[in-house]
């Protein structure tokens, strides 16, 4: 089964926000699920301590020396395998890309997300040529407006577009129910709609991503 690295070189792009979301919304819908925390903060491991009842299970215990037999344990016994990377590139991160079907480069609408991008994607290139691999990837757009994309947003979409950079079409919105996940340590079914604003939106927001995540593993498991 895949597994997909969620990467960008830079801090504060959303990419725990990432794993979780689409981690905790597949396995709420009957998915095996398990993530590798490899952040240095470990938030992921830390939301595993809470109360939530959602099935994902959590391994917080990763190093460079370990990750490839975990992935390769991992994905005979689950059908999603999700590492959460650390920012900077590492043995540890060439790890995970060589073992990865599908790379994650979450960003937000900003110049400087973008070139960490660039960074990221120059990075599994690299890994590409020593591995004599493909490793597919996608950018992914986060915290971004529900209703109306931003002057910015467009003009980085369009040099994506125009750079013929593959992105998800299904943004990960800006929305109180993600940073409550952490906060709650509860997935989006767990948390209250009288407690948290927006929930509604941010259910049917982490489906369609979610949705559109398992039809680009089956088309890549078909070709």
């Amino acid at each position: 089964m895949p597994v997909i690295a969620v990467a960008n070189p830079k801090g504060g792009a959303g990419k725990s926000t990432t794993t979780l979301v689409l981690a905790s919304t597949l396995a709420a819908n009957g998915a095996t699920v398990t993530v590798l925390d490899c952040d240095p903060n470990r938030p992921i491991r830390d939301w595993r301590t809470g109360a939530s009842k959602n099935p994902i299970e959590v391994d917080g215990d990763v190093n460079e020396s370990n990750i490839t037999p975990k992935l390769d344990e991992y994905r005979r016994r689950r059908q999603f395998v999700f590492v959460d990377l650390e920012g900077t590139a590492s043995r540890l991160m060439s790890r995970a890309l060589a073992r990865s079907q599908l790379v994650i480069i979450p960003i937000q609408a900003s110049p400087t997300d973008a070139e960490q991008a660039a960074k990221a994607i120059r990075l599994i290139q690299e890994e590409e040529l020593s591995f004599e691999k493909t490793i597919p990837y996608r950018i992914l757009f986060t915290r971004t407006s529900p209703a109306i994309p931003t002057k910015l947003e467009k003009a980085i979409l369009g040099q994506l577009r125009a750079g013929q950079v593959p992105q998800f079409a299904t943004h990960l919105n800006e929305r109180a129910a993600y940073k409550s996940m952490f906060y709650h340590r509860l997935d989006l079914e767990e948390l209250d709609p009288a407690e948290v604003n927006g929930l509604p939106q941010a259910r049917d927001n982490a489906a369609k991503l979610a949705g559109e995540l398992i039809e680009l593993v089956v088309e890549r498991a078909a070709a």
